[in-house]
């Protein structure tokens, strides 16, 4: 008999104050928020499908209406049609509506919050991934794996651990290669800097720690993060991807202000 405080498996339901903040939802319309299903991605790295269309571009009112929407088989996650309302989207998955010809790339803004960034049907085609492992499987078969569960067979033999590869979301297959290298092009996706976006300028490597990376971004500003949390998205300064308002450039406290009075908001 099992005792009476034993859990029982995993949690079913998320409290909405516990929610990741990245998520941006409101404490008070509500005590639960979305779970994610089990996914390509990690539970605290995604955001469910419904919280998007339901809260970020408003498609639907409740999470009734937007099960409706799902079960009609309009709403598809890297060209694949996604049923489960729950489905967890992460950075760089492409959301596509067929019948509002709508096409988003989930990305991050400048606080590190989840946007959606609206694509024309050419950016649409292919996504950006993150090699996260590269080994050689049964069969003498060399496979890369990515940041969104994507196992990719007889890769390039230069691709290795944390460059990023474009991958064709109809075919799934890879074409170009963006080494992690010094001067390419990098987004943050955790850490307080998430979001941002820069060049990386030099990399320190601790044995035994957490390897740390130099990165200054377009108007000069020089920050560190650990290398896990770099995402390379291109070369130089010019991304493979369209970004979100910004551009990756964090602004301080003051530079909002002054820019929200010139604006008449304040």
């Amino acid at each position: 008999m099992l005792p009476v405080n034993m859990p029982r498996g995993p949690r079913k339901h998320l409290k909405r104050l516990h929610a990741p903040k990245k998520w941006n939802l409101a404490k008070m319309t509500g005590v639960f928020a979305p779970r994610p299903s089990a996914g390509p991605h990690k539970l605290r790295e995604c955001i469910p499908v419904c919280v998007i269309l339901r809260d970020k571009l408003k498609y639907a009112l409740t999470n009734k209406e937007f099960m409706q929407i799902c079960m009609e088989r309009c709403v598809k996650v890297d060209g694949k049609v996604r049923t489960d309302h729950n489905f967890p989207a992460g950075f760089m998955d492409v959301i596509e509506l067929e019948k509002s010809g709508d096409r988003f790339r989930v990305m991050f803004d400048i606080k590190g919050r989840f946007v959606l960034q609206r694509l024309d049907r050419q950016e649409a085609q292919f996504k950006l991934c993150r090699v996260s492992k590269v080994y050689v499987s049964q069969g003498k078969v060399p496979v890369a794996v990515t940041h969104d569960g994507r196992t990719i067979r007889y890769p390039d033999p230069d691709t290795k651990v944390n460059d990023t590869i474009k991958v064709n979301i109809e075919t799934g297959k890879m074409s170009d290669i963006m080494k992690f290298e010094l001067g390419a092009m990098v987004m943050l996706t955790r850490g307080h800097n998430c979001g941002r976006v820069g060049t990386l300028q030099h990399i320190e490597k601790h044995e035994g720690s957490f390897a740390i990376v130099t990165i200054k971004d377009s108007k000069g500003n020089v920050f560190s993060t650990r290398l896990e949390n770099c995402f390379v998205i291109g070369s130089g300064s010019t991304p493979q991807i369209s970004l979100p308002k910004g551009r990756g450039v964090k602004k301080t406290i003051l530079q909002e202000r002054a820019e929200a009075e010139a604006a008449g908001r304040l």
